[in-house]
């Protein structure tokens, strides 16, 4: 299960439709609405399964615990988790399975990059996103394993959870070379401090804001009044106002038409249930995100230093909630697949 070319593909519900549009669709009619979105954002596929990302031909790939975790649990990757096991390093039993996970992450983001052209994004710990020194060295140990495959460090992208402490993280390791993903971003203040310390990409959760406000405002939100849209589409005009770099990414997305709402943005991840239902699609798609608009609007330069953030941080329930309740489902998913990887090795 090493060449890609051997993976086998299972043929889904949601596959097989966007196989079948892609082959009826006549060539002469309007573009379908994942094709015109094409054309103005960066499509990311978020997905650790391998056959979905062959078949939707994204340019990136996100992974996280979760969705590796659930492509572990699937016998036609059985190959990846043994060799995975095989390979793994330690004195002692933990210590083994510890490695074998950073190995097993290692090993399906190594076949991702075999199905894309662009960056392949791989979580660091999230049990260590309070923790700098010790996110450093698991990003450097990731890098590491990708190097003995062939891989190189600009091909991927360090996933860190979007605490002060995961953003100096960052910025370290940016100012070494290496291309950092920073995830579990619900707050303005999180984006411009990941700005700050010139973070590659920064991933905003559209549609877990919005799941926060539905809660607990009690009200449904129309696309363009969807607080996870409108946060990343104030992100999105900050940065090009202010001239940053970063690219910003919207993730976690609940519907077409809150991804559609963000057409224009620099990159989307999207899953592919939502790629596939856009492939279906023949609706016009507008552009929303203009980096020229913003470029003009008079938007005003903030201070994002240590006490601005958790300040700010403080003062958004949401995102406070969001940003603990992200690193507990993932540290959560981390363990279960520690524990998959043990019952192996016992």
């Amino acid at each position: 299960l090493i060449l890609a070319p051997f993976l086998p593909v299972h043929e889904t519900p949601e596959l097989a439709s966007f196989r079948a549009h892609q082959v009826t669709s006549p060539t002469t009619t309007m573009p379908n609405a994942r094709e015109q979105l094409a054309q103005v954002t960066k499509i990311v596929a978020d997905t650790g399964d391998l056959d979905s990302i062959r078949e939707l031909k994204p340019e990136d790939a996100t992974t996280n615990p979760s969705l590796i975790l659930a492509a572990v649990s699937n016998p036609k990757f059985a190959d990846l988790v043994d060799e995975a096991i095989k390979s793994a390093k330690g004195d002692t039993l933990d210590e083994k399975v510890s490695d074998a996970t950073d190995r097993l992450s290692v090993a399906f983001g190594t076949e991702i990059t075999k199905l894309v052209p662009g960056y392949v994004s791989t979580e660091v710990d999230a049990r260590l996103s309070f923790d700098v020194q010790g996110t450093i060295a698991k990003a450097n140990k990731i890098l590491g394993l990708y190097a003995e495959k062939g891989v190189p460090k600009e091909r991927i992208l360090i996933k860190i959870a979007s605490t002060w402490e995961g953003i100096q993280a960052a910025k370290q390791l940016e100012a070494e070379g290496v291309k950092c993903n920073m995830t579990l971003l619900f707050n303005f203040y999180q984006a411009v401090a990941a700005a700050n310390a010139k973070a590659t990409l920064i991933s905003p959760f559209v549609g877990r804001i919005l799941d926060w406000y539905k809660a607990n405002e009690k009200k449904e939100y129309t696309h363009d009044e969807d607080p996870g849209v409108l946060s990343v589409r104030k992100i999105f005009d900050y940065y090009k106002k202010h001239g940053h770099n970063t690219i910003v990414m919207g993730a976690s997305f609940r519907s077409v038409g809150e991804v559609l709402a963000l057409a224009g943005c620099d990159r989307l991840t999207i899953s592919p249930a939502l790629l596939t239902e856009m492939a279906a699609m023949t609706d016009e798609v507008p552009l929303k995100l203009d980096a020229a608009a913003a470029q003009k609007q008079d938007i005003p330069a903030v201070v994002a230093d240590e006490n601005a953030f958790r300040w700010q941080m403080n003062e958004d329930a949401m995102a406070t909630e969001k940003l603990a309740e992200g690193i507990r489902k993932f540290a959560a998913d981390l363990n279960k697949l520690e524990g998959i990887v043990k019952g192996k090795m016992s």
